[in-house]
This record gives structure tokens, sequence and C-alpha cells, in this order.
């Protein structure tokens, strides 16, 4: 069993959650027991992890996508009160890590997405804020646009799309999980000859056409599914506390 703010403080000062700054609050966004045994890691932060998580009598969820995001409304109705209720009425910590578990160099989201797609040494988009939301890597193999997505379906165990540039084989790939479409661009301008992310827009594909560069969409929560498990395993690992990952479906 672990104190809640030990926790706390070992999260903050692995991810360096003080430096970023960000769109919602990282870190404790409900406060639950002080003594945590069991912690329930996940994507998001839905209803149905919680309610899994009072099935499982955990003490704390740990997520990437928590809330009290910027843009949404601060009124605490509907699916938001039944959210917050859950997790009052049952004592639950929520603990939550947006971008810094997106760029982290070790446990992030994009480079846990790079070890699972077996990319040798990559490095995080200089040209990119905050360092570390695009990396990139330099293939030894040339692969073509259709061996990367039999690779990406074999390892995320889901369909994707793809939409094929024109280019031949592929060495340069740069990658942004999530919603991170929008750095096609940038990953073009750094010479990448694929860019993968979550999701794909509409402009997307015009860009991927004008900037003569192949792009992939695996799915924003499939790409994300990585870094916060392996953030948990890492923190079990620190502290005297059981942590379960549970991969609530969604196909988006």
């Amino acid at each position: 069993m672990a104190h809640r703010d030990e926790l706390l403080q070992l999260l903050n000062s692995k991810l360096e959650s003080g430096r970023v700054r960000d769109y919602c609050p990282n870190g404790l966004q409900v406060e639950g027991k002080v003594q945590v045994r069991k912690i329930l890691t996940g994507v998001t932060a839905s209803q149905a992890l919680l309610d899994r998580a009072v099935e499982e009598q955990a003490d704390a969820v740990l997520v990437h996508h928590g809330y009290f995001w910027k843009s949404e409304a601060s009124e605490i109705t509907g699916m938001k009160k039944r959210r917050l209720q859950t997790l009052l009425q049952h004592d639950i910590s929520l603990f939550a890590y947006h971008l810094p578990l997106d760029i982290h160099p070790e446990l992030g989201n994009n480079a846990q997405l790079g070890a699972l797609l077996g990319f040798p040494d990559s490095s995080a988009l200089a040209s990119v804020e905050p360092v570390g939301v695009v990396r990139q890597t330099q293939l030894t193999e040339a692969l073509s646009l259709a061996d990367m997505v039999a690779r990406m379906q074999q390892q995320l165990q889901r369909p994707v799309f793809a939409h094929d540039a024109g280019l031949g084989e592929i060495r340069h790939i740069a990658w942004c999980t999530g919603g991170g479409q929008g750095y096609i661009d940038a990953a073009a301008a750094a010479g990448a000859q694929l860019f993968i992310s979550g999701e794909v827009s509409e402009q997307t594909i015009h860009s991927a056409n004008e900037l003569g560069i192949h792009f992939i969409a695996a799915g924003h929560h499939a790409t994300e599914r990585y870094g916060v498990k392996a953030l948990g395993e890492w923190l079990a690992a620190q502290a005297d506390v059981e942590v379960v990952f549970t991969d609530i479906y969604n196909p988006a």
C-alpha cells in the first residue's frame, strides 16, 4: 500500500509534468483515498473505466485522457456529473497525464508506439514543440507502404487507414499518436516519407498528396494504449501498489 501523495510525487517527477503547458491539468485531478492499494490504468476516464474501477475495488485510476479541458463547459451536469459522482462516492483518486505522457522519451505514447512497431533509435523531431510530440526514425531496411500497413495491423490488432502518396519505398518515418495528424507538414519538412498518427482530417490527405508523403491513421485510442500501460507498470515497480491495465474498447 502506498500514500497517494507519494504516488503523485513519483508520477510528476518521472513525467516532469510541471514543465509542459497543456490543455488540461496534469497530475491529481480528483482526490480520493489517502492510502492506495490498487490502481486501474486506461486510456480515458470514461464511465465504463470508472465502473470497472469500482468493480475491481481500485483506490485510484490513472489515465491519459482525464477531465477539465480548457474547451469544455464548466458546469457539472449530465455525463460529467455522473463520472465525478462515481469517483467521489467511492473515494477513488483520478490521476491524469496528457502531453507529459505523449512526449516522455521512455514511457510516452510516441516512444512506446515506436518500440511496438520495431522502429530503431527513434528521436524527437526538434522543430515541433513540445519536443517529443513528434518522433522519427530511419529504418535500416526500406519498407513498402503495404509492408508497413501489414506490420501495424498485426501489432495493433485492428485495421488502419493508409493513403498512398505515390512514393517508392520508405526509410524515414515520423509519427504522433492520437490526434496528431496536423503535424504532417512538419514531418514532410523534416524529410519523412511516411507520417503515422491516430486520426485523419480532410486536409491531411491534401497535405500528403501535395507534400509527397505517405500517411497512416491507426486510431486515436489504439495508438495511445501503450504509454499509460507502460507508466502503470513503471509505477508498480517503484511503489508498493498493484496496477492493472484495462483496455476499454474504442474503435476510433
